[in-house]
């Protein structure tokens, strides 16, 4: 059962087998917890979203069609939940990314450590002061790595207008990040 596509689970959940939908939760739990906690920081709601996630796709199951691609249609139900989460709590908290990883060589002496600990702190400061949708955009391809395919079917863009958007939201970050690098 577990070498069966996510297209292929999802159909057998959309003609009534329920029961599938525990795989499909297993293999994305992580993901899209990774994904909201990234854009709210808060472990809690994070997980209510996952849950509601999948509330969701119980819900509208009919409306997955053999022609979808499951991460994709996944994800958008996904970004659906975060922005009504969003309407309802209206925080304006949520636009901190929490744990941009960075690798740290075991070798380096304090100095270095030092300097690449400010580095992550202005990354993140920068990512903080970007608008919702590019932030939005550089979790999706950057942190979650999805393709820009996928990032334009989420967004509602082709892939080329994605491609656009993330490169332009890294331009604004870059311009951010050097900006506070500088201050």
């Amino acid at each position: 059962m577990n070498s069966l596509s996510d297209n292929v689970l999802m159909l057998k959940v959309k003609n009534g087998e329920i029961h599938q939908l525990g795989l499909l939760y297993k293999r994305y739990k992580k993901r899209l917890f990774g994904f909201f906690y990234q854009m709210n920081k808060n472990a809690s709601v994070s997980e209510d979203l996952v849950q509601n996630v999948f509330i969701r796709i119980l819900k509208y199951k009919h409306t997955f069609s053999e022609d979808s691609k499951f991460i994709t249609w996944i994800f958008q139900i996904a970004r659906n939940e975060m922005y009504d989460e969003f309407k309802k709590v209206k925080k304006e908290n949520h636009k901190d990314i929490e744990d941009v990883s960075f690798y740290i060589e075991s070798d380096k002496n304090f100095e270095n450590e030092l300097e690449i600990s400010e580095n992550k702190i202005n990354l993140k400061r920068a990512i903080a002061k970007l608008p919702h949708a590019k932030k939005e955009l550089i979790v999706l391809s950057k942190l979650k790595e999805l393709k820009y395919k996928e990032v334009g079917e989420i967004v509602g863009c082709t892939e080329g207008a994605a491609r656009t958007k993330v490169h332009r939201a890294l331009q604004d970050l870059k311009q951010i990040y050097l900006t506070l690098e500088n201050a």
